[in-house]
């Protein structure tokens, strides 16, 4: 019984020059120059948002007033490259295209809160899609303040100015469900 029995026979190795003549273009000659490689996407306006952030609990460790709206900032996950039934999974979740880029969920200037859509510094920055406008002019009329920051340091300044506003106050009495489950006594409330 042979040791390579069932086993395809070893091919011979082909030299260079075989190599090199069988990716030549019909006719003979040389081989047709390798195409210059892809650059590597870069995702600008997700690194200045990471450092946004980044520089937005600095704040919050010094002690600043915009420091404050950390603990109540957040994104959406709503943006970004994805296969296809991860997508198509998040769009029966809820996940919708518009929304901006960054929420806070607090209070100030008569409004309810912020929604902020943070493009990436000029020249690398993407215009506004309609949709990301629609949402903008959405949140305003529905009572949030909406802005679009072209860049880091223009993000900077609008999340100080927003810090810099009085807390929105509620004048009256809140309405309360009457349906789902009570969370505020408890995971004893929660037992069957």
């Amino acid at each position: 019984m042979s040791w390579n029995q069932g086993k395809r026979p070893a091919q011979k190795k082909r030299t260079w020059r075989q190599k090199s003549l069988s990716s030549a273009p019909p006719g003979g000659g040389l081989p047709a120059p390798a195409s210059q490689p892809r650059r590597r996407h870069v995702d600008w306006e997700g690194q200045e948002q990471m450092a946004l952030i980044r520089w937005l609990y600095g704040e919050k460790m010094r002690g600043q007033p915009v420091g404050e709206l950390y603990d109540a900032i957040y994104h959406p996950p709503n943006g970004g490259a994805r296969h296809k039934k991860t997508a198509m999974d998040m769009k029966r979740q809820g996940v919708k295209s518009g929304v901006s880029d960054l929420v806070v969920r607090q209070a100030r200037g008569g409004w309810h809160g912020l929604y902020l859509e943070l493009k990436a510094t000029p020249p690398r920055n993407a215009g506004l899609a309609d949709s990301q406008r629609e949402w903008l002019e959405g949140s305003e009329y529905e009572g949030y303040c909406s802005s679009l920051a072209l860049g880091f340091e223009e993000a900077k300044a609008v999340l100080r100015e927003y810090a810099s506003w009085p807390r929105t106050l509620v004048m009256g009495d809140r309405l309360a469900l009457t349906n789902g489950t009570e969370w505020r006594k408890g995971d004893e409330a929660n037992d069957p």
